[in-house]
C-alpha cells in the first residue's frame, strides 16, 4: 500500500480535500434551487461517494508487498480487526447523518452559515479530540491559536448572516403587495431538462441580489423556505456540526488504536481499509434513510418513488459528481491526518471558504448586499485564510 509520510504531502492533501470538501455541498445546493427532490440527489451521491472509496482502496491501498505486519487493503479485509472496523463504521454512521441534515439546512439557514456553524463545532470539538488522541504530535502553541482564529471567523460568519438577511428583508419589503400575492409554489417537475443540465444559474429572468431574483427562486426551488421559522434549519445545522465534530476522531481511533482493543499482534487498520469500513456504513445508512424519504417525505415535500428517482436524470451528473468529490476529500483528509495528524487535518474544515466563493459565483449570494455585509464577509474571508495556515503550520509528523 501508499505510505504518505512526508508533511508537504500531507498539506498537499490537506488543501486538495479543502477544495473538494468546499465544492460538493455546492453542486448539491444548486440542484435543489433549480427544483431537484433532495432525495434524488443524495441517492446519487451516495453511489459515487462509496465508490470513490472502493477506487481508493483498490489502487493506493493495493500498490507494493503486502506483508503480515503491513497488509494491503484485501489482505486486511480477512484479518481479526472488527473492533478497529466497528469504529471506523461509527464514524461513517455519523457523518451519513450530518451529511443528510446538511441538505436540508442548506435551503433553511443558507449555504454560507451552515458551512461556518457546522465548521467550527467540529473545530472546537473535533480537533480538541484529536489533539489528545494523537498524544499531542501537533504543536498545542500553534494549534490552538488556529482554533481561536477561527472561532473569531465563526463569529464574522454569523454577523454576515445576520447582515445578509437583514439586507433581503429590506428587499422584500420593496415588493408591491400584488407581487408578493403572486408568489406561487410549483412542483420540481415543471422545470426542463435543458434548466437542470445548464450550468448557468442564472438563467431566472430577474438580476441576483434583487427581491424579484429572491420570489423567483421560491418559487423554482424543491424546499419552500418563504415564511418557515429557522429553528429547524438551525436544529439540523448544530446536529450535523456534533456529527461532523465525531466522525474524524472515530476514524482517528480506527487507525491507530489508542484505546488498545485490538488483540496482540494484530497490525492497525491502514487508511484505506479504515476508509473502506467507513463508506460502507456512510452508504447504507443514506440509501436506507433517502429510500424512505421517497415515500415519507420531510419539510413539505412531495412524495415520490423509487421508479421516480431511477428516471430522474435532471441534474444528475452533478450529484454524482458531488459524491466523488465527497468521497475523494475525505480520502485525502484522512491521508493527510495520518500522517501529520488529525488535528491539523480539521484545517479542511475552512471549507467555508470554498462554498462562500460558490455560493457568490452560482448563487448569487451577497449580490446588492450593503457596505457593512460585504465589510463582514472579506473580515470573515480573511480569518478563515488565517486560520487555515495556521492549523496546517502545527502539522507534526507521527511515528509509524
Amino acid at each position: 500500500m501508499y505510505v504518505l509520510e512526508s508533511k508537504g504531502g500531507a498539506i498537499a492533501c490537506m488543501l486538495l480535500a479543502l477544495f473538494f470538501l468546499g465544492t460538493w455541498p455546492a453542486l448539491l445546493t444548486l440542484l435543489e434551487r433549480r427544483g431537484r427532490l433532495p432525495q434524488h440527489s443524495y441517492l446519487d451521491y451516495s453511489i459515487t461517494n462509496f465508490l470513490a472509496a472502493v477506487i481508493i482502496a483498490l489502487t493506493l491501498g493495493e500498490i507494493g508487498k503486502s506483508s503480515d505486519d503491513s497488509p494491503n487493503f484485501i489482505q486486511q479485509l480477512y484479518q481479526d480487526n472488527w473492533s478497529s472496523a466497528m469504529f471506523a463504521m461509527a464514524g461513517g454512521i455519523v457523518l451519513s447523518l450530518g451529511n443528510l441534515s446538511t441538505q436540508y439546512a442548506f435551503a433553511l439557514v443558507g449555504l454560507s452559515v451552515t458551512e461556518v456553524i457546522t465548521a467550527s463545532i467540529t473545530v472546537v470539538i473535533g480537533t480538541t479530540v484529536n489533539y489528545f488522541l494523537d498524544n499531542k504530535i501537533n504543536k498545542a502553541e500553534v494549534l490552538f491559536p488556529g482554533v481561536a482564529c477561527f472561532l473569531i471567523a465563526v463569529c464574522l460568519g454569523s454577523a454576515v448572516h445576520s447582515s445578509n438577511t437583514a439586507d433581503n428583508k429590506a428587499k422584500l419589503d420593496t415588493l408591491s403587495t400584488d407581487t408578493e400575492k403572486g408568489l406561487k409554489t410549483t412542483n420540481a417537475a415543471s422545470f426542463s431538462n435543458k434548466d437542470l443540465a445548464s450550468a448557468d444559474y442564472f438563467s431566472l429572468r430577474a438580476k441576483a441580489g434583487t427581491a424579484d431574483f429572491l420570489v423567483e427562486l421560491e418559487n423554482r426551488r424543491s424546499i419552500k423556505v418563504f415564511g418557515k421559522s429557522t429553528f429547524v434549519g438551525l436544529f439540523l445545522t448544530f446536529f450535523a456540526g456534533v456529527c461532523f465534530s465525531l466522525f474524524s476522531p472515530a476514524f482517528n481511533l480506527a487507525t491507530n488504536d489508542q484505546w488498545h482493543t485490538l488483540k496482540e499482534g494484530v497490525p492497525h487498520l491502514n487508511v484505506y481499509t479504515a476508509f473502506f469500513y467507513f463508506s460502507v456504513s456512510c452508504f447504507f445508512l443514506g440509501v436506507i434513510l433517502n429510500i424512505a424519504f421517497l415515500y415519507c417525505p420531510i419539510l413539505n415535500l412531495p412524495k415520490t418513488t423509487l421508479k421516480a428517482y431511477v428516471n430522474d436524470w435532471n441534474g444528475r451528473g452533478w450529484a454524482l459528481l458531488a459524491g466523488f468529490l465527497c468521497g475523494f476529500g475525505n480520502g485525502l483528509q484522512f491521508m493527510g491526518g495520518q500522517a501529520a495528524g488529525y488535528a491539523a487535518a480539521d484545517a479542511v474544515q475552512a471549507l467555508p471558504l470554498v462554498s462562500t466563493f460558490w455560493g457568490i459565483l452560482l448563487f448569487g449570494e451577497y449580490r446588492k448586499s450593503s457596505k457593512k455585509t460585504y465589510a463582514l464577509l472579506i473580515s470573515m474571508l480573511f480569518m478563515f485564510i488565517v486560520a487555515v495556515g495556521v492549523l496546517m503550520a502545527s502539522a507534526g509528523h507521527r511515528k509509524q
